[in-house]
């Protein structure tokens, strides 16, 4: 495994600001959860040279129970802040969305309100289903190093065993309505009519959603759009069997019959593993039509929303990260707009 920021996170952590903690803030560090999880290609070591230009640095995550985060965190901000040295072995300090570089602090609520939009583990399958499925990523990613009362890795726990399974199966179905319905049969609609707009936007929705049922048939969390490509391909099962069609049906030069083509194939061997995984009857071989395209996965949405409980079938699984979105706006509103200019790599022309 190739040495990542976390590492250096790591050891920034044990011998600088742990030490320093302990001695001006004993007992509120007995609360914390510490470690270098959150938002970033790091938490999942995918951090490359591009990765440097913002945001980017030493870092350690830590969350405090929300009473006493407000109590007394502006004080621990006030220490770090005297006592951090402004490079650590050569190594810039993180400049994040709370006052000190290098340690991003926040209540563990707060933290969980603005990615999973709750702030206790989920205890109903609709609260299971409101949660952004790439927002979970921020919470079970990257390394917990300190953690005394365990509440966070109990929350980090739950969420890692994964979707319990109406869950799991009423998402299913929703991608397998939109791939369906609002994919594979649009681009046919938009091909027919020359609509390319139409063509370019469903297409690429469509081939985005066949992934996200890759990662729910093989029980993996979908991450941030941006880390899709590298963890599809680690996918145990469903990354082998769709790599061929994930790879050829972006490029330019596939034309659009192909690109149709590849999302039919694409629907069968998503359909032939639900069928293999006991989750949709056995079936005959479907024609395509000349108007409607293949709409294959329609009828596995039938069979599957049938095995959800009653209470579930009309709840819209969430998949926009709306509590994040929520949180960056309010930051975004309070920062200061020379330096939310610098953190955009915006460089005035003189």
């Amino acid at each position: 495994m190739k040495r990542s920021i976390i590492d250096d996170s790591r050891d920034f952590w044990d011998e600088i600001v742990l030490p320093l903690l302990r001695s001006h803030f004993p007992e509120e560090t007995n609360h914390m959860a510490a470690g270098f999880f959150g938002y970033g290609s790091e938490v999942l070591r995918l951090d490359d040279r591009y990765s440097t230009d913002h945001h980017f640095g030493l870092r350690v995550n830590i969350l405090l129970p929300e009473a006493i985060k407000s109590a007394r965190g502006q004080a621990i901000e006030d220490g770090l802040a005297a006592h951090l040295p402004h490079t650590w072995r050569g190594q810039e300090l993180r400049e994040g969305y709370t006052r000190t570089k290098g340690v991003e602090l926040a209540s563990l609520e707060h933290h969980l309100r603005s990615t999973i939009g709750l702030d206790h583990p989920p205890q109903t399958l609709t609260e299971w289903l409101k949660i952004p499925e790439e927002d979970i990523t921020h919470i079970v990613a990257g390394e917990v190093w300190h953690d005394p009362s365990a509440r966070f890795t109990a929350i980090r726990e739950t969420l890692a065993a994964y979707y319990p399974e109406p869950v799991r199966l009423r998402r299913l179905a929703h991608w397998c309505r939109y791939f369906s319905g609002m994919g594979v049969y649009a681009l046919k609609r938009a091909l027919l009519r020359d609509n390319l707009l139409y063509a370019n936007t469903t297409f690429a929705r469509s081939l985005r959603w066949g992934v996200q049922m890759a990662f729910l048939l093989d029980r993996r969390y979908y991450p941030y759009d941006k880390w899709m490509t590298e963890m599809f391909h680690r996918l145990p099962r469903m990354g082998a069997r769709l790599a061929h069609i994930v790879d050829e049906a972006p490029r330019l030069d596939t034309p659009w019959q192909r690109k149709l083509d590849l999302l039919h194939d694409m629907s069968d061997i998503l359909d032939a593993a639900m069928v293999e995984d006991g989750l949709i009857a056995p079936h005959p071989p479907y024609r395509v039509s000349e108007t409607s395209g293949y709409r294959l996965l329609e009828s596995a949405y039938a069979e599957l929303i049938r095995q959800c409980p009653p209470e579930i079938h009309g709840t819209v699984p969430e998949w926009e990260q709306v509590h994040w979105e929520g949180f960056h706006s309010r930051f975004v509103a309070d920062v200061d707009l020379a330096d939310w200019r610098r953190m955009l790599v915006l460089e005035e022309i003189r």
